[in-house]
């Protein structure tokens, strides 16, 4: 199909998400895609645009890698799916291994399941079930911050706290106790989450937290100190700490988890995007023996939950190339550079008109334009138009402007990429 028969079809059929479909139908020229490759998109007139995101976050490696291609390809002609209840595999079996041994310690068990949101949802639903089988049902509420974002699902959306995103589903979500970082900043919410889990820590089953880095509300950090005494509070307490790395684990915030800032050992660990570097749809829930153990005995203390590609051996195949590719690679190493050069630039971003704050961790950076923080605010739109004039691809959240490149994206074009925004600012 040519470009104009490809926009027929989807504007007849496809419900895009996180786009308002009116505003989508309307717009003349929408982005056509044929290809990626590396850092870039090539769409259906031969034109380049440098993935400023990753493709929502996923594609740390780029687009394309030779080596994971290679791998899906070789997988795909000897196993692609098969169920893995009861079943044992090598894919898995082995991913399962290499994903522990990097994990924080403590973490020993793997549950496979498909995306960032499901990984959240499994170690909800690990820890509500096993305080109900282990003496404490009456453990059923969760503790976060607000602003946190945890994905899209039923439970996931009540632990998340972007008031737009939940507030059609209000009466029907988990019950989530939440603390609002507000105008006094990290310090003050942290006080205030330590004081609400003393308080009800006997109704907690677990607090949840993105470490070090709150992706969706704008990209905003707090100090590895903060994440520290709330490990010490939830040992304490006993309550179980979940650490949301599906955004900022696999490197995306300088260490490979961002838990490492703090020298954080979770009693659940969620990971996802980077994991299969945006190749297949996957993800992993890492827990402790401890949580583990709560599960075996009699057939009503099975964790009924699965979902039907848990596990697959393509997915697995991948994802352990993945790991092999940040080792053989030095990707963390080489992003450190990168990240060097996107501070640098941030720095000088302060400066410019109608930018009222800059900010950068690892391969993140963020700028935030003069305005509402609300997610619905149309300036950041604007910057990302121009910047899709000027040859870069990005999304915004709401007045905030951010980057997530790949993490080994060619200095060359993060140069570019960096001169783009910098233009687009000025021109908006």
């Amino acid at each position: 199909m040519n470009r104009d028969e490809v926009l027929a079809h989807d504007r007849a059929h496809v419900w895009h998400p996180y786009t308002q479909m009116q505003a989508y139908l309307e717009e003349a020229t929408p982005l056509v895609l044929e290809r990626a490759l590396g850092s870039r998109l090539y769409d259906a007139d031969g034109r380049s645009y440098i993935d400023a995101n990753a493709s929502w976050w996923t594609s740390t490696l780029g687009h394309q890698h030779p080596r994971l291609v290679r791998v899906l390809c070789e997988q795909a002609a000897k196993m692609c799916h098969v169920a893995l209840a009861g079943i044992a595999h090598e894919p898995s079996a082995a991913l399962a291994t290499e994903l522990c041994q990097i994990a924080p310690a403590g973490l020993t068990r793997v549950f496979f399941s498909d995306n960032g949101s499901t990984a959240v949802e499994v170690a909800l639903k690990l820890a509500l079930q096993y305080w109900a089988q282990n003496g404490r049902p009456g453990r059923t509420r969760f503790l976060a911050l607000d602003g946190a974002y945890h994905g899209d699902t039923m439970a996931a959306s009540s632990v998340s706290g972007i008031d737009v995103f939940r507030r059609p589903f209000g009466g029907v979500l988990l019950d989530c106790l939440r603390v609002p970082p507000g105008a006094e900043g990290y310090g003050r919410a942290f006080e205030v989450l330590g004081r609400l889990l003393a308080e009800h820590a006997d109704q907690l089953a677990a607090v949840i937290v993105e470490p070090i880095a709150q992706g969706a509300v704008g990209m905003r950090f707090y100090a590895p100190e903060f994440l520290r005494a709330l490990r010490e509070l939830t040992r304490q307490h006993d309550v179980f700490l979940i650490c949301d790395e599906v955004f900022t684990g696999y490197g995306r915030t300088g260490p490979f988890w961002a838990s490492q800032h703090a020298r954080v050992e979770p009693d659940l660990l969620c990971t996802a995007k980077g994991f299969t570097a945006g190749m297949l749809p996957m993800s992993a829930t890492l827990t402790t023996e401890r949580i583990f153990s709560g599960f075996l005995g009699d057939a009503e203390r099975t964790f009924f939950y699965g979902h039907t590609f848990c596990g697959l051996p393509l997915g697995a195949a991948l994802a352990r190339e993945v790991l092999r590719v940040f080792v053989d690679e030095d990707v963390l190493a080489v992003a450190a550079g990168k990240a060097a050069r996107i501070a640098q630039a941030f720095a000088g971003f302060r400066a410019l008109p109608g930018v009222v704050e800059a900010r950068t961790l690892g391969m993140i950076g963020a700028l935030d334009l003069a305005g509402s923080r609300s997610y619905l605010e149309t300036r950041g739109r604007r910057v990302c138009a121009e910047a899709l004039a000027r040859g870069a691809y990005l999304r915004p959240l709401g007045n905030t402007i951010y980057i997530t490149p790949s993490l080994n994206i060619p200095d060359g074009d993060l140069d570019e990429l960096l001169g783009i925004i910098e233009d687009s600012v000025r021109a908006s």
